[in-house]
């Protein structure tokens, strides 16, 4: 064999290697970020790349008093209850059901976070305002079951479900909202897309992403600083075999371009997680009534930390306005 032919045989072998190196690395690097994501037992880093992901110190120093607001909360005298999911599992949730309560909240947490800690700062706003809250445990987190978090696509159905346990709860009688923040956002918008009960008369929507692509694609090329077009494939097989849907397949537009009911956008402008284009994007695709509140300066989730006076006063008068 000629020594040309053998170079040229070696180099074609030692670029095969090289690609079949890459391409392990890419897969190991995907899973990683889908484990991150999706799984209930996280990846051993999940801590310290959450707080990455939370924004600056002040941010820290704000969730001390979200601490000491879910302690109260959890102490509240809240009545655990639980519902079956359309798949089987076991949800749990924290019922609140005040003395003579207006209206009614759903309230659905954000990802890789709790009932209390999310809404441990606005539950005694709620709870003197006359509204009666259904606490949401979502699925795959805290006590409720389930090994994945479905990034809204899965959880809408679970929302879906606690509107209905509401309304055998309380006779169908008061008004509902459904009330979430950042991957709880999500949720509701996205349970917009089904036909809901004609008591479910709006949605507040506070700091949530466009689609589970949309947020996948953000936190991989703006915190990992990875450019998410080598691994969105494989990730999107990696989603699609833990939850039977791809991170691709549904978005807060599909179920906003048709939807009825009332959305009250909330979003901080400096939020570095969730970026407040997403929720602009969200209010242009939304075909309801609809309103928008910024709150100038406030991180991700801290908008009512941030300007509590204007976030209080937007939500009493969606309420004003729609409990009908």
């Amino acid at each position: 064999m000629k020594k040309s032919t053998k170079k040229a045989l070696l180099a074609s072998g030692v670029a095969a290697i090289g690609i079949c190196a890459l391409a392990t690395v890419y897969h190991a690097t995907a899973r990683y970020l889908v484990k991150l994501a999706l799984d209930r037992k996280p990846p051993k880093a999940v801590e310290r790349q959450k707080q990455k992901l939370m924004g600056s110190e002040e941010v820290s120093r704000l969730l001390e008093s979200v601490t000491e607001a879910a302690d109260k909360l959890q102490n509240a005298g809240c009545e655990e209850v639980t519902v079956t999911a359309h798949d089987g599992i076991k949800l749990v949730g924290h019922w609140f059901g005040g003395q003579d309560p207006k209206r009614v909240i759903v309230a659905m947490h954000g990802w890789r976070s709790g009932w209390s800690q999310d809404f441990g700062a606005i539950s005694d706003f709620w709870h003197q305002n006359g509204c009666a809250v259904l606490y949401a445990e979502q699925r795959g987190q805290g006590g409720s079951e389930g090994e994945y978090m479905g990034f809204g696509m899965l959880e809408r159905y679970d929302c879906f479900e606690w509107i209905k346990w509401v309304n055998e709860r309380t006779g169908g009688n008061l008004p509902i909202y459904l009330g979430g923040i950042s991957m709880g956002a999500t949720t509701v918008l996205m349970t917009a897309g089904f036909k809901l009960p004609e008591n479910v008369k709006g949605i507040i929507a506070d700091c949530g992403f466009t689609s589970p692509k949309d947020i996948f694609k953000h936190v991989v090329e703006n915190n990992f600083h990875i450019p998410y077009g080598l691994y969105s494939t494989v990730a999107d097989d990696l989603c699609k075999k833990r939850l039977q849907v791809k991170a691709s397949d549904y978005s807060c537009a599909d179920a906003l371009k048709n939807s009825t009911v009332p959305v009250l956008f909330i979003h901080g402008t400096d939020d570095r997680f969730v970026p407040i284009s997403m929720t602009f994007e969200n209010y242009k695709a939304c075909a309801a009534p609809k309103r928008l509140l910024t709150v100038v300066g406030a991180e991700h989730g801290m908008s009512y930390l941030i300007d509590k006076e204007a976030y209080e006063a937007a939500v009493k008068d969606f309420w004003q306005t729609y409990d009908g």
